[in-house]
């Protein structure tokens, strides 16, 4: 384990762009989704095999911004960064990361100085600490070059219900979920604008991918679509999308998959078997299906073969 110390409807065309400095590179434009919310849109592809891969944004306020979620590496928060200063003078005062996944928060780096805290869930620390040397790992191989320990940043501030981080004239309000895509998702959704930040509780166009229960994302998920929000902004895929409909793909490709690890455990059928046979309707419309189903299907089974 990594030896740290740490506290134990689709996207809108209207989406506005914003240029940033010539310092930047092109491929971290950001794009307004609502009054003062901006998004670096990702692209889909496998960690450690591709840059620029989550969603990752900032909310201004009267008195600072915060950012949620830094991108998958230094360079990619330090472009992150770059871009909030070509839309406001005003410091980042917080930075909250939405879970664990690297191409999340390597880019925490860039934003630690003073008068920034971070924020995650109070499962952050552990996930982050035990998982850190496979990343720091992985991440020395992709950049081909030695990275130091020093590229995690480990939340100061943890959660383990809701939170409220008012910005100057801005409320957000900051969730901790039950197990869902991992055990220490949070949502971030600016009152303001009634925009939502959800990280990867919601796939668009790239396959979901389970690292925490298939049951609890499921219910997390049912719970959230009578939220009155206007927009969500995915951890993957069109970064303006209406709710609660932006749920819905996400939920069928999971109940959909429950159901069909359950009826393959009543038959009977072992894991290695169905990681080899069972399929999902449509999966053709989903980015890196063959990448990622295989893995869904074992975390499922894991988790059924055991319900009553």
């Amino acid at each position: 384990m990594l030896q740290l110390t740490f506290a134990l409807c689709a996207f809108s065309c209207r989406a506005v762009p914003v240029q940033t400095p010539e310092s930047c590179s092109p491929s971290t434009g950001v794009v307004q989704v609502a009054a003062g919310v901006y998004v670096r849109p990702g692209h889909a592809a496998v960690v450690f095999e591709g840059d620029e891969i989550a969603n990752i944004g900032f909310v201004v306020g009267d008195r600072c911004v915060a950012v949620i979620d830094t991108g998958g590496s230094l360079a990619e928060g330090q472009a992150l960064d770059c871009a909030i200063r070509e839309v406001t003078e005003r410091p980042v005062c917080y930075v909250i990361n939405t879970h664990v996944h690297p191409d999340h928060l390597l880019g925490n780096l860039a934003f630690k100085r003073p008068g920034v805290e971070f924020v995650g869930h109070a499962k952050l620390p552990r996930a982050l600490a035990m998982r850190g040397d496979t990343y720091l790992e992985r991440a020395s191989a992709y950049e081909s070059r030695a990275l130091h320990e020093s590229i995690f940043v480990f939340p100061e501030r943890t959660l383990t219900s809701v939170i409220q981080l008012d910005i100057g004239e801005r409320v957000l309000t900051v969730r901790a979920h039950k197990s869902a895509h991992t055990d220490h998702d949070i949502s971030v959704v600016d009152e303001k604008t009634k925009t939502a930040f959800l990280g990867d509780l919601v796939f668009l166009e790239h396959l979901p991918v389970i690292d925490g229960s298939i049951n609890g994302w499921i219910g997390e998920l049912e719970a959230m679509t009578s939220e009155s929000l206007a927009y969500v902004v995915p951890g993957h895929g069109p970064v303006r999308a209406l709710w609660p409909s932006a749920a819905e793909p996400t939920l069928q490709y999971l109940t959909g998959l429950r159901e069909n690890v359950r009826a393959w455990i009543a038959s009977g059928g072992d894991l290695a078997s169905a990681q080899d046979n069972i399929d999902q309707p449509r999966s053709e419309e989903w980015l890196l299906f063959d990448r990622y189903q295989r893995r869904n299907v074992g975390a499922a089974y894991a988790e059924l073969e055991w319900e009553d």
